[in-house]
């Protein structure tokens, strides 16, 4: 049988480049399905952090698009496993800053061309211009959203297209002149293509073109067809309801491992978590945390509560910090540590409360991968009140290190974490978390209090983490539900 041949284009990839839940995606899952034989290679723009950690040879010279010199350089992921291509465009591509925005935290102004020669790329190769002849572009988020709409207008694609969100909430809207200078025909804009509410969308335009529509989560899939979340897709969304497939995320279960992290303080498993203990006391003492010792706690501790999220409206953290003195002053005595920056003003808040709150609520800003795994390791409940969560990883790290999450109802998150009502503690292994359902401070309050109620019983809490460390959060299934999507791509 022939192998599988698949582009993975992306806009990032960990360990190249990362900015969020996409990086990790993009380097997990093709890892996954080059393990179960598909020869899937990744596409990624020539950033100075990608040129930097690859080994490159070039492939293709003397292109020229949308009046630049591009070349397509070939080298190997880090890890040695999985090939990867990278478009050569310094005009665009060497500079300092991130990926999407400056330094400053403002967007490129040229984003639009930036992105449009990555999606005109994967069409590139998608219509066999190229060495590497793919059976399926399998294309990530508005970034490489224009790919489909290139290859409709060619005159012979053969690559079949497959555009997932990761979070339809970016879009990629760009001025209606981008149409014509990234070479589309003047046609495609408008309702039924490229056109948004008077402008051009990258993202609709993956959506309209591609052959198949995936998502993240099978919850997720459902609620982007409705208005609510939708973010003004939804009625496409619905109309391609029969080509849209909802796939929950893995996580890398090497890399998020308490068993053999190297960023933790003490390694430790699942039957075996006096490890859990000392990270947590290794943590408050590096983050200035009391160490004052707590009658009716399982740990002899107080219970210590992590976030590590970027601070925004969609993640909910607004819910949380106006309860979180009450958390730590009231009954429950409590311990908070944050990891995260985003929103000025919610990082201010946060501030004033690690002031306010010393020994009791830390505080950190920015991203930090190796306190991030040290958070997941120390904290006994993780706090993750998202508005909407396309899929969630931070609550299947959670499980993996016996760290309880608490989540709202929503996306991925209702779909990987099952509440602990009685009667769910009461089946063997199901319950993993808690669950509340509206955008509410008081409601986030009493499912902590019910979960603080919950670390008080030795067996219950140690029932939950068993629960937890034993869910299989692995790629593997997730892979599988890929190849078949592409298979069935392929034979249509």
């Amino acid at each position: 049988m022939t192998k599988l041949r698949v582009l993975y284009a992306t806009s990032e990839a960990y360990p190249l480049v990362k900015t969020g839940g996409l990086g990790d995606v993009s380097h997990a899952l093709p890892t996954a399905l080059r393990q179960l034989d598909v020869d899937i290679r990744i596409l990624i723009p020539g950033y100075p952090q990608v040129l930097e950690k690859l080994s490159l040879l070039e492939i293709h010279e003397d292109l020229e698009l949308f009046n630049y010199s591009v070349r397509i350089l070939a080298g190997i992921m880090p890890d040695g496993l999985t090939p990867v291509y990278v478009i050569d465009c310094p005009a665009l591509y060497q500079r300092e800053g991130g990926p999407y925005q400056t330094a400053a935290g403002h967007d490129w102004s040229d984003n639009a061309l930036r992105f449009g020669l990555l999606s005109k790329v994967a069409a590139l190769f998608g219509d066999h211009e190229f060495l590497f002849k793919p059976d399926v572009v399998h294309c990530n988020d508005w970034q490489t959203g224009l790919t489909a709409a290139f290859l409709a207008y060619s005159t012979a694609p053969r690559a079949r297209t497959l555009m997932s969100i990761h979070n339809v909430a970016y879009q990629g809207t760009f001025g209606a002149e981008m149409v014509g200078l990234l070479g589309l025909p003047p046609e495609s804009f408008n309702m039924l293509g490229l056109e948004f509410y008077g402008m051009m969308s990258f993202l609709k335009a993956g959506l309209y073109y591609s052959d198949w529509i995936s998502t993240v989560s099978p919850n997720y899939a459902r609620e982007i067809q409705t208005p609510a979340f939708g973010n003004g897709l939804d009625g496409l969304l619905a109309l391609r309801h029969d080509q849209l497939t909802g796939i929950l995320n893995g996580v890398d279960i090497n890399f998020w491992n308490p068993e053999a992290d190297q960023y933790i303080f003490s390694p430790y498993t699942k039957s075996n978590l006096a490890g859990k203990r000392k990270n947590a006391q290794a943590l408050r003492k590096k983050l200035g945390l009391s160490l004052a010792k707590a009658d009716r706690s399982p740990t002899g501790y107080k219970p210590l509560l992590g976030v590590v999220s970027r601070l925004t409206s969609q993640k909910g953290l607004d819910l949380f910090i106006p309860i979180i003195p009450e958390i730590v002053n009231g009954a429950e005595g409590a311990q908070v540590v944050i990891l995260g920056s985003g929103d000025q003003e919610l990082e201010n808040r946060l501030q004033q409360l690690a002031e306010m709150l010393p020994g009791k609520v830390s505080v950190t800003f920015g991203y930090n991968e190796e306190l991030a795994h040290q958070i997941e390791a120390a904290a006994d409940i993780f706090i993750m009140p998202s508005r909407f969560e396309p899929c969630g990883l931070n609550q299947m790290y959670s499980m993996r290190y016996g760290t309880i999450p608490i989540v709202r109802r929503t996306g991925g998150l209702a779909d990987t974490v099952i509440d602990a009502t009685p009667e769910n503690l009461e089946q063997q292994g199901l319950a993993t978390g808690f669950v509340f359902e509206k955008e509410d401070s008081r409601e986030l309050l009493q499912t902590i209090k019910r979960a603080l109620q919950a670390f008080r019983d030795k067996n219950t809490w140690r029932k939950l983490q068993q629960n937890c460390m034993n869910r299989d959060f692995s790629w593997k299934n997730s892979a599988k539900q890929y190849i078949a999507l592409y298979s069935k791509l392929v034979q249509q």
